[in-house]
């Protein structure tokens, strides 16, 4: 009995220190027009489940993480087609936010639905994933956007800190078009896809993209408890930033997904602003991403 307890103890301090780096939460919905039978449902059970535990047990980086600084990120599959037993066609909704200093809120930095989710699963199979190795087209999605949170959270904290989890991500990219399915190449007609998505971040031409990133959320977004005027213009700022691309590269799908995802917040934020405030903020959101100039007005309500 002794030499049990002095083991638990012994493996406490580890045992503290031994998260892995993302909490993430797996949901997978059905279409209603998809006929599920009982195999079926159990297969699907069984891969939300194994979704699971590679991405929130898998070491993902080299550093050390407490449980309470896991990055918070969801996963929401939507199975669209069964073409047959174990295979599935649908969407993949990606999302993840990180804490604001000094406060109990939660800033979206990712939020991405991606259209070209197919996977194949078995009843009884694991996930795992090993570095410079193609093995099937779902492990390689979950790696890819499993390093691309890990690099926007580190992007939201040091400027460009993202930067070796995203050259993981394409590294990925480029085992996964080996594979034959779709969403891993740039001659795809839809360019909203995983190829583009991590090519940009790595590109000169979008570096402003990611100096917003970085001073939006930590000269802006951390700062608001304290320094709430000063916090808000930082974040105006740094938006502005992203002119340059957008005139480049209008519809990017980084910085419309960025801008959309950032609509509540940005209401939220400047809800006791003048109206001027206001109304310079919807202007540049509009000119920034006019696709979606209705959402953005919202934020004069």
């Amino acid at each position: 009995m002794f030499k049990l307890i002095f083991l638990l103890l012994v493996c406490l301090p580890i045992l503290k220190f031994s998260a892995q780096e993302l909490n993430c939460q797996v949901n997978i919905i059905v279409d209603n027009k998809v006929e599920v039978n009982s195999t079926e449902q159990e297969i699907i059970n069984q891969m939300k489940q194994s979704i699971a535990e590679i991405m929130n047990n898998t070491a993902w980086t080299k550093d050390k993480f407490k449980i309470e600084e896991r990055i918070n990120c969801n996963l929401q599959i939507q199975i669209r087609e069964i073409p047959a037993t174990g295979a599935y066609r649908g969407d993949i909704q990606v999302s993840s936010v990180r804490p604001a200093f000094n406060s109990n809120y939660n800033a979206t930095v990712f939020n991405f639905q991606d259209q070209n989710f197919q996977a194949s699963f078995s009843r009884g199979a694991v996930l795992n994933y090993v570095p410079n190795q193609y093995r099937d087209n779902l492990t390689s999605i979950l790696a890819f956007y499993a390093y691309f949170i890990i690099g926007m959270d580190y992007d939201s904290f040091s400027l460009k800190g993202g930067t070796p989890y995203f050259q993981e991500a394409q590294q990925i990219v480029t085992l996964a078009q080996t594979g034959g399915s779709a969403g891993w190449k740039s001659s795809e007609s839809n360019k909203r896809n995983r190829f583009y998505l991590v090519d940009n971040m790595l590109q000169p031409v979008f570096e402003p993209f990611r100096v917003c990133i970085y001073q939006y959320h930590r000269q802006g977004i951390d700062q608001l408890y304290d320094k709430k005027v000063e916090a808000k213009k930082a974040i105006s700022a740094a938006l502005n930033l992203l002119s340059p691309i957008m005139a480049t590269r209008p519809n990017t799908v980084n910085v419309v997904s960025f801008l959309f995802g950032k609509t509540t917040e940005l209401k939220n934020i400047f809800s006791d602003s003048e109206l001027k405030e206001k109304q310079d903020l919807v202007n540049l959101l509009k000119r920034l991403d006019p696709a979606n100039s209705t959402s953005y007005t919202t934020i004069l309500e």
